[in-house]
């Protein structure tokens, strides 16, 4: 079964997943939102009638490439202003920060195949609601539940992690860690390529905040992959609007393109 949605999943008529297979809900929004590219792709005319269908999610080569000269059609993307760019580097700075490091500590609820996942993230969502309320205690209770919760080996040391950069963390868990003043347990769980995270921030080292200049260019760049996810979500949500789809709920849907 799929996490809480309907036993098939189709977008006009194409099943997104094989019999058996068992996907959690973003993932299978995933492939809807892939779907859609592809589908758009072959109404436009920029890729043939059979093209063959995603196979575990994967798309073909030229399917990937009509989506791509699909997507540089349909969105009309701005230039960042020097304003703008100002303006973002002034509200986060720390995103652009040099030998920034996070001490963190975490447990982990991993994914792993035929699990749960909606039972996994209830007891990970419980798990973050208890620690969140004993955060800043003397109890050091966030040790003993990773001593006994955690999936990572980390957990036999209370889920420390110790002294971490961003090159040394998977893209997504560093996204949630760098470039933020938070300290204590974070407030949401962490989404990874391993599973659930709850994290604690339990020290931070800023490292040096570069002058304006010289990082304007990945200021500019971070405000236009910001801009395209923007534009992307909200034409995945006009195909979507457009579409015949069973078993897949897309409120909220992510991106498909931008991690």
């Amino acid at each position: 079964m799929q996490d809480n949605l309907c036993d098939v999943a189709t977008v006009n008529g194409t099943a997104l997943y094989r019999e058996g297979e068992t996907l959690s809900a973003e993932a299978l929004r995933q492939r809807a939102c892939i779907e859609l590219l592809r589908q758009s792709a072959i109404e436009a005319g920029l890729l043939g009638a059979h093209d063959p269908a995603p196979v575990d999610g994967a798309i073909s080569v030229a399917a990937s490439a009509a989506i791509d000269t699909l997507l540089e059609r349909a969105l009309q993307l701005p230039e960042p202003t020097e304003d703008a760019c100002r303006r973002y580097h002034a509200a986060q700075p720390g995103r652009f920060a040099v030998g920034e490091r996070v001490r963190a500590r975490h447990v982990l609820f991993a994914v792993t195949p035929g699990l749960d996942i909606g039972a996994l993230r209830k007891r990970a969502e419980s798990c973050l609601l208890e620690l969140r309320c004993e955060n800043g205690t003397v109890s050091d209770r966030f040790a003993r539940v990773a001593r006994g919760m955690s999936n990572c080996p980390s957990g036999a040391y209370g889920g420390d992690l110790g002294w971490l950069r961003t090159d040394e963390c998977a893209p997504e868990f560093a996204k949630e860690l760098f470039g933020r003043p938070d300290i204590g347990v974070l407030p949401h769980l962490v989404h990874s390529r391993f599973g659930l995270h709850v994290v604690e921030v339990m020290e931070r080292d800023p490292g040096i905040v570069p002058e304006f200049d010289t990082v304007r260019e990945a200021v500019a760049q971070a405000l236009r992959q910001q801009a395209f996810a923007t534009a992307l979500r909200q034409y995945i949500s006009v195909l979507a609007g457009r579409a015949d789809m069973t078993g897949v709920q897309m409120d909220g849907a992510a991106s498909p393109l931008v991690q």
